[in-house]
This record gives structure tokens, C-alpha cells and sequence, in this order.
């Protein structure tokens, strides 16, 4: 298989690729660009300025996995492939995060459901923020280029059980639902994408963009973690990096300075606010790490008639969008329904229940289904959203306080799961809610979901979108870049990743990331260019 690897054979042709916790002493490169974060932002932006002869090195915290380390094993895979080995959580601990740290980032894990930024996004950052750029004519062909770049399309094979039971539901309650495209070539529909493809089937940052870079002389340091942007008047210097020593979690010592002409950091929109604070880049108005969100995720779980085995199959194939913008954009929440694969380890975190209690629960696992929403947090002035900031040691966390306005939509998004769920002829349904027991009838689900308390610690939620705290804008007041990810004070600084997104965005991120990345980098070659 190994020849067959893209990784494996740039690596054995002479890639530029320094592994950061085998350096023994400190050093300088210097480069055109140095792009900070190896995701959906960071591969599209260091392919597109490779592609145009411009010197790109990378710089990636997490480590290179590849084809070789991915064995779709749950519990060394998470522990190696996610930041804080998957167990990120908010300020508070109320909502636990999911999020990539490995070459490829998040797209190295996710489960390659890929949209469009929805119209009624773009057409409310178009109109009211300033961002007329962006309307939906303007971005189609960024985002045909990359679902081209990225092999995106409908998912033909036939659902799996797990997500046809959302369909089932849906038709049966006249609920619209459609196919989820996503970014797959030949894929084995095995199911275990948030371990890493071990087909190279996905075709995430690691199997394109990483590859299209290092192919046209980029270079890559992974274990190497940036530490803080240095300025001299307006602009950027340096960058100082730790090495990560071999856990790829504590620095070695040895320290490694990048000088550039110009930074684009795309290190997530937990990670980019994080580096700006910790660099105390210019900030008049207090806005780094500001309105951050991440489509608040709750979930419902079902017990089925018939054997779902949720472990097999696309993870995420059909989706509902009948509740996201149902009420107008800005008015009551909106979510979009999707159905999550149910993995042991990942199932045994998640399904409600200790002791003997959660082994029952378990040993019901291959008949059962699961439904979540995500709330499009952002869009109305009673969800503001989060705020990133830095942890003693200089680590960045997120405080994210649910507010009324989307605890209503939490609720109201458990009653709606809990009835397709039902429709969909499920002999139990529990809210994923420590309170909640497992209901035997719609009725009694609907009665019983009224009364469950909304607080945090008792709705188990979580998120795999992280979002904004850099946001783009026309006004420097209430925005960190403008409209092309450009830094408004610092004359050498972009930011190309999703926490330029001034809210949520209502649909899975990474085709919105792609296709801003793409364009704005487009831009950013021919002004590098220029000044050659």
C-alpha cells in the first residue's frame, strides 16, 4: 500500500519535512511566507502561494500521521489526532470540544461532510456587515473550484441504516432532507473517518493540499509549536516557535525563528486568537477572541427495532436542513439535523448512564441511532457568543455561555430529534441529557423533554465547529480583518481560517474554509508578487 501513499512517497523523493522534536539545537529559516496551521486554511493557502513560486513554510503543532498510523483504533487515535486528546472542553466543562491537531488538522478527522456556505449566510454578511464581497454569485466559483480541488460531491452509495432512519423520520413527518455531499475518492465506506482514513479515500488537506505544497518546494515543520508573533513598527518580524518535545505535548527547549515577508496564521479559531493575544498584536478595540461559536451540538440517541450497527458506513450521509432557517434568519435559533456514527469509545463518552447502568446502555449499541443538531449560533443579538483567552501557561480556552435564547433551541431541537425518531419507528428514544430516561412514545418524550432542566452539566453538548474570534468586517470597531482576511492594524498579517467568520455559518465548515482560503490567498499571491 505504501507506494500508493502520497505521504509516504513525498517523504522517500526528499520533501522538505522536519520533524521539530528530533532538532537538537535552535534555529532560523527564513521564507516568503510562513503559514501557521496545516488545515483547511493553512494546506489551500500554502498550496495556492507554492503553486506561485513563492517560498511557504508550514508550521503545524500537532504531528504528521499518515496512511500508516491510521488503524482505526479509537482510543490511540484520539489521543494522538485531537487537541488535548479529545478532551477539550470549554472554560466551564459544559461542552466538550472536537477538534483536529495533526497535519491535515481537521479535516485529518472529520467526517467529510462538505457544503456551501448556505446563501442565507453570505446574503446576511453581505448586507449587514459590510462584506458585499461575499454574496453568494461572487463565492460560487470559489467554492466550484474547491469541491473540484477536494473531489466533493453527493454521497451515491445508499445510506447506511443510521443515517436513513433521519430520512425515514423525515419523510414520514413531510420534513425535507437531502444527500450530504462529500469530499471522497473511492471510498470504502468503512466508517471510521474521525480516526483517519486508512484508504486515503478522504480528500482532506493531508491527501491534497499538504501534497500540492511540499510538491512545489514548501516546507513543512511539524511538533513545532508557534509561540508568538514579534513586531518592529507595523509589522510582523518573526515568528518564535517551540519545538514539541517526543510526546508532541511538553517543548523540547530548542526554539526555531521564522522570518518572512508575510504571516497567515490559519491555527483555528480557538488556536489564531490564541496566538494573537499571546503576541499582544495591536487590538484598539478589543476584539480578538471575541463572538467566537461553535454550532452548539445537543443529541438524541434511539433504540431500534432493527440492527443499525452505527459504526459502519459514511458517518454522515443525509441531513435536514427543514429547521435552519425556518423562522428568518435572525429570528428564533435555527439548526441543521445530522445524524453522528456511534463508535464504542466514542458512544461510551457520550450515551447517558454510569455502571451498570451505561453497560446496558452499551450492549444495546448495534441497535442504536443517534440524531444531532447543530444551532446556528450568532445570527441574533441574544447569542453573542464566546470569548477565547489565554490560560496561565499561554494555552488558549474558550468560555462559551449558553444563553436563554439558545437553551430554547436546545429544547426545542431535542423535541424535534426525539419525534423523527419516532416516526422513524424507534422503541425508545433518551435525550443525550443526564437527566432524561428512555421514552417509549412520542408522547411521553414530548412531556418529559419540556420538563428537562437546561443547564450546562445537565444537556450533554458538544461541538465540532469551532468559529469567529477573528471576524471579518468593514468596520476595524467590531471586526479583526476585512473581508479578505487582511489584519486591519498589521500591514503583514492574514488570516485565513474560520475564525474570520463573524458568526456561525449553519452548515459543517470546511468547504467555507477551502473556498475562503482560495480566494484570499489568490490575492495575497499577486501582491506578494508585485512587490517581489
Amino acid at each position: 500500500m505504501s507506494m500508493n501513499d502520497p505521504i509516504a512517497r513525498g517523504l522517500a523523493s526528499g520533501w522538505n519535512v522536519t520533524d521539530a522534536s528530533k532538532l537538537t539545537t535552535d534555529q532560523t529559516v527564513e521564507a516568503d511566507v510562513v503559514v501557521i496551521g496545516t488545515g483547511a486554511g493553512g494546506g489551500t493557502t500554502a498550496e495556492i502561494l507554492a503553486r506561485q513560486g513563492l517560498s511557504v513554510i508550514l508550521v503545524e503543532e500537532g504531528r504528521l500521521y499518515y496512511q500508516k498510523d491510521f488503524k482505526m483504533d479509537e482510543l490511540t487515535s484520539y489521543a494522538s489526532l485531537y487537541q488535548e486528546g479529545m478532551s477539550r472542553v470549554t472554560a466551564d466543562g459544559a461542552i466538550a470540544i472536537l477538534q483536529g491537531r495533526c497535519v491535515g488538522g481537521s479535516t485529518t478527522v472529520n467526517w467529510t461532510s462538505s457544503f456551501r456556505t448556505p446563501d442565507e449566510t453570505l446574503n446576511y454578511w453581505s448586507q449587514n456587515l459590510g462584506l458585499s464581497d461575499l454574496a453568494p454569485d461572487t463565492m460560487a466559483p470559489w467554492f466550484q473550484g474547491r469541491e473540484e480541488r477536494h473531489t466533493m460531491a453527493p454521497w451515491v452509495t445508499p445510506p447506511n441504516l443510521n443515517n436513513d432512519i433521519l430520512k425515514q423520520g423525515c419523510e414520514k413527518l413531510g420534513y425535507s432532507w437531502q444527500v450530504i455531499p462529500r469530499n471522497v475518492k473511492g471510498c470504502w465506506n468503512l466508517g471510521y473517518c474521525g480516526v483517519g482514513c486508512p484508504t486515503n479515500a478522504k480528500q482532506g488537506a493531508l491527501m491534497t493540499t499538504i501534497p500540492g505544497a511540499l510538491d512545489n518546494n514548501a516546507q513543512l515543520f511539524h511538533g513545532l509549536r508557534a509561540d508568538r508573533l514579534v513586531m518592529n513598527q507595523d509589522r510582523i518580524d518573526h515568528l518564535q516557535a517551540s519545538a514539541m518535545g517526543p510526546n508532541g505535548v511538553t517543548p523540547s527547549g530548542v526554539t526555531v525563528t521564522l522570518k518572512a515577508r508575510h504571516f497567515v496564521v490559519a491555527a483555528s479559531a480557538i488556536g489564531s486568537p490564541g496566538l494573537l493575544l499571546r503576541s499582544e498584536l495591536p487590538d484598539p478595540y478589543k476584539r480578538v477572541g471575541k463572538r467566537s461559536f461553535i454550532h452548539p451540538v445537543n443529541a438524541t440517541v434511539a433504540r431500534m427495532p432493527a440492527k443499525v450497527d452505527p459504526f459502519y458506513g459514511a458517518p454522515q450521509s443525509i441531513y435536514s436542513d427543514e429547521f435552519n432557517f425556518k423562522h428568518g434568519v435572525d429570528g428564533p435559533v435555527g439548526y441543521k439535523l445530522e445524524v453522528p456514527p456511534l463508535h464504542p469509545a466514542m458512544a461510551a463518552g457520550v450515551v447517558p448512564g454510569h455502571g451498570q447502568e451505561q453497560r446496558d446502555n452499551l450492549g444495546q449499541l448495534p441497535w442504536m441511532q443517534s440524531v444531532i443538531a447543530l444551532l446556528r449560533d450568532g445570527f441574533h443579538e441574544d447569542s453573542p457568543g464566546g470569548t477565547v483567552s489565554l490560560r496561565d501557561d499561554g494555552s488558549p480556552v474558550l468560555d462559551y455561555p449558553i444563553t436563554d435564547y439558545l437553551w430554547q433551541g436546545i429544547r426545542q431541537a431535542y423535541l424535534d430529534m426525539a419525534e423523527i425518531q419516532f416516526a422513524a419507528g424507534a422503541e425508545a428514544v433518551q435525550a443525550v441529557h443526564l437527566d432524561s430516561g428512555w421514552y417509549t412514545s412520542w408522547n411521553q418524550a414530548k412531556d418529559a423533554i419540556n420538563q428537562l432542566p437546561m443547564k450546562p452539566h445537565r444537556a450533554r453538548l458538544f461541538t465540532a465547529h469551532q468559529m469567529g474570534g477573528c471576524g471579518m468586517g468593514a468596520d476595524p470597531k467590531n471586526s479583526v480583518v476585512n473581508g479578505f482576511g487582511e489584519h486591519h492594524q498589521v500591514a503583514n498579517l492574514s488570516i485565513h481560517d474560520a475564525s474570520i467568520f463573524p458568526t456561525s455559518i449553519g452548515a459543517n465548515p470546511q468547504l467555507s474554509v477551502y473556498a475562503l482560503a482560495a480566494r484570499n490567498s489568490n490575492r495575497l499571491a499577486q501582491k506578494l508578487r508585485k512587490q517581489g
